[in-house]
C-alpha cells in the first residue's frame, strides 16, 4: 500500500483528491492539510511514501515547505502540484530535488504519477516539459566529458523514462541502459535518476 498525504489550500481540490487516490486499491490518503506548516508537521508525523504538495498557499509557499522537509530527509518523495506553469517555479522545484512537478488540473496524471514517484521514478507533466524541452539540444554543449550515447540516455531520464522506455527508445537492451545509467551516475556523482534529472536541468537552465 502507497501511503501519501495530500496538502492543498482549496479544501475542495484536497477532498477531490483524496476521494481520486482513495479510490484504488494500491494507494491510502494517510493524511490532509492545507498549509505548508501542515506539509512540514504531517511529513514528520506520518512519513509518506509520496507527498502531494500544492505549491502557492498563503504565508508559506509549497517550495518553502520542500526546502524544510528535504533538509530533514534528503530522501522524502515530494510531487509538486500548481495550476501554473511559472519558469521560476519549475526551476525552483528542480533545485531544491523534487521528485515530479504537475499542473493539477490534469488529474487523469496524478494517480499515476504518485505511483511513478512512489517507484522512485521522476515525473514532470506535459505541460512542464514544454517550458524545458526547447532547450534539450543544448545537452552537446556540456562539458561533461559524455560520450554521445550517454548524453542521449540522459536526456531521455531526464525526459522521465523508465529504463524499458528507454531501451525501446533507443533500440538498446534493458541491462545495457542500467549500466549507462550506472556510469552516468558515477561520472556526474550523483545518487540516483532524480539526481540525474536535476542535473540536467540545471546545466540546461545556465546554457
Amino acid at each position: 500500500m502507497i501511503k501519501i498525504v495530500v496538502i492543498d489550500d482549496d479544501c475542495l481540490v484536497t477532498q477531490a483528491l483524496a476521494t481520486i487516490i482513495n479510490s484504488e486499491l494500491d494507494l491510502k490518503v494517510a493524511a490532509t492539510g492545507h498549509s505548508a506548516q501542515e506539509a512540514i508537521t504531517a511529513y514528520s508525523s506520518y512519513r509518506p511514501d509520496v507527498l502531494l504538495l500544492d505549491i502557492r498557499m498563503p504565508q508559506h509557499t509549497g517550495l518553502e515547505a520542500t526546502k524544510t522537509i528535504l533538509q530533514n530527509d534528503a530522501q522524502a518523495k515530494i510531487l509538486l502540484l500548481t495550476t501554473f506553469t511559472d519558469d521560476d517555479y519549475i526551476s525552483q522545484a528542480l533545485k531544491l530535488g523534487v521528485k515530479g512537478y504537475l499542473i493539477k488540473q490534469n488529474l487523469n496524471a496524478i494517480v499515476p504519477a504518485i505511483r511513478a514517484v512512489a517507484n522512485n521514478q521522476s515525473v514532470f507533466g506535459n505541460e512542464i516539459m514544454k517550458k524545458i524541452q526547447p532547450q534539450a539540444s543544448q545537452i552537446t554543449t556540456y562539458n561533461l566529458s559524455l560520450t554521445p550515447r550517454e548524453q542521449e540516455v540522459l536526456t531521455l531520464v531526464a525526459q522521465g523514462l523508465n529504463n524499458k522506455e528507454i531501451a525501446h527508445t533507443i533500440y538498446l537492451s534493458e541491462g545495457t541502459i542500467r549500466n549507462y545509467i550506472s556510469q552516468l551516475l558515477d561520472k556526474l556523482q550523483v545518487r540516483d535518476r532524480t539526481q540525474l534529472a536535476i542535473y540536467y536541468y540545471q546545466k540546461l537552465a545556465h546554457t
